[in-house]
């Protein structure tokens, strides 16, 4: 009996091993203010980034991701905690720190979840959150006061001066290295993901990495070498930009904002564009050593790779520096999915939340969703299927701003400064002409208000708003 119960435990061990083995290991990376369109095989021309171009071919990409808004200034917390909780973004405001989370749940389910890089939640749900730790960085990396209102006369400022602090950090305080070094904080990132990666070769449970970076977020720093692929004569300006935003859409003077002059002038939004393309390449660069790192563990085969961004980034559109607003540029993100049985390239141009995430790596896992979890998976648009998860999306700013997005159109409400915004996103992707008061779009109009107020009763958004 005492053999048989035995043979019967050893045989249960075994095939738990087996199991855990046969599920996909992930590979989740974030960047932070990183736009929908700031990667080169995602229609821009002007930016290098060869290697997540790299998942692009390889993948496929939601070309409609966005985020549904924000209860404070610093949009990428919101982002992170709907991200982490799966909930919407009024109700993760009140219950993100009871709520089950993202990896807690693939931890639960036997996997091995690790972070290195941004996290912006809570520390009591950072270590409810993973099994093991790398180095977890800040929300963001403060800069001295001559990053701010460039150019200006005497500033001296530059991106690849190491004594300036931001992002260049001392490796002994951040990644416990013996010898002290300055290095920017996506290389040290990307070291300990890296590092962790090799280390699953002799592993046999499924892995679940996060890494966050805190790039291209401000102050954007990056070696040289990358700067001097932007020479800023050569950036374009943005078909919106404008030297100044026509009305205050609700945070105008925010930190952001102050990045530089008011007025905008081309000469600063070139420069601003320069330095985001640097620090966008920069933090490719590091992607690319973790994907190698990757392939090096002899786990890629069985290993989804799914980056994306917390939301996106004015940088001089629309007379805005920031993403405290509705425009797409702010609030649509890359978010691109490559790993077993997806097809190579594909390209998925629904409607969709960025946020799905959770419940789309918990489907690929065989794992159940938490029922609080309110995005829906993505998984059969992954695999080729059809049909869109929602007709519209939504989203907020504090009170100052309400949004509803379709494939066609977009209706922002400005409640606290009495303005409405409708645009044609078929004719008018760059947001330039507010057909709110063209008759020809009454009907339009009226859907997408309709439209807003039932988002408001089902998201439990208290604000009240009129037709502007």
């Amino acid at each position: 009996m005492l053999q048989r119960r035995a043979f019967l435990q050893t045989a249960a061990a075994g095939g738990l091993v087996a199991a855990q083995r046969s599920k996909p290991n992930f590979l989740f990376l974030i960047a932070d203010d990183l736009t929908f369109n700031a990667v080169h095989s995602l229609d821009n021309r002007e930016i290098q980034t060869p290697h997540v171009d790299r998942l692009v071919r390889r993948g496929c990409t939601f070309t409609h991701s966005f985020h549904q808004g924000s209860w404070s200034p610093a949009v990428c917390i919101a982002s992170r905690t709907m991200l982490n909780t799966g909930l919407s973004c009024f109700r993760a405001h009140r219950l993100s720190e009871e709520a089950a989370l993202w990896t807690q749940t693939m931890g639960e389910a036997g996997y091995d979840t690790h972070i290195a890089g941004k996290w912006h939640l809570s520390e009591a749900n950072l270590k409810r959150a993973f099994k093991t730790f790398g180095p977890v960085g800040p929300g963001m990396f403060e800069s001295g006061p001559s990053a701010y209102n460039r150019p200006g006369a005497g500033n001296t400022w530059t991106p690849w001066d190491k004594s300036l602090k931001g992002q260049w950090l001392h490796t002994a305080k951040w990644a416990n290295a013996d010898k002290d070094e300055i290095k920017h904080s996506a290389e040290i990132w990307a070291d300990s993901a890296s590092d962790y990666l090799r280390r699953r070769r002799s592993q046999s449970n499924p892995f679940f990495l996060y890494v966050g970076f805190n790039s291209p977020h401000d102050p954007r720093q990056a070696p040289k070498e990358y700067v001097d692929r932007y020479p800023r004569n050569r950036i374009e300006i943005p078909p919106n930009y404008l030297p100044e935003h026509p009305f205050d859409e609700g945070d105008h003077f925010i930190r952001d904002e102050k990045l530089a002059p008011f007025p905008r002038t081309k000469e600063a939004v070139r420069l601003h564009r320069s330095e985001y393309y640097a620090h966008t390449t920069y933090m490719d660069a590091q992607i690319g050593r973790i994907l190698d790192a990757l392939e090096e563990s002899g786990q890629a085969a069985n290993t989804y790779v799914i980056f994306t961004a917390d939301h996106g980034l004015a940088v001089g559109q629309h007379g805005l520096m920031g993403k405290q607003n509705m425009y797409d540029h702010s609030i649509r993100v890359p978010m691109v999915y490559a790993g077993p049985g997806i097809a190579a390239g594909r390209r998925v141009n629904e409607l969709v939340y960025q946020h799905s995430t959770f419940a789309t790596t918990c489907e690929l896992a065989g794992i159940p969703a938490p029922k609080a979890v309110e995005f829906p998976s993505l998984t059969g648009l992954l695999h080729g299927g059809s049909g869109a998860p929602h007709d519209a999306v939504f989203c907020r700013y504090l009170d100052y701003q309400r949004a509803v997005r379709t494939r066609e159109h977009k209706l922002i409400m400005y409640p606290k400064a009495g303005v409405t915004q409708l645009f044609d996103m078929r004719d008018d992707p760059w947001e330039i002409h507010n057909r709110a008061d063209d008759r020809r779009y009454a009907a339009v109009r009226k859907d997408l208000l309709e439209r807003l107020h039932r988002f408001q009763r089902e998201l439990d958004d208290p604000l009240p708003l009129d037709s502007g």
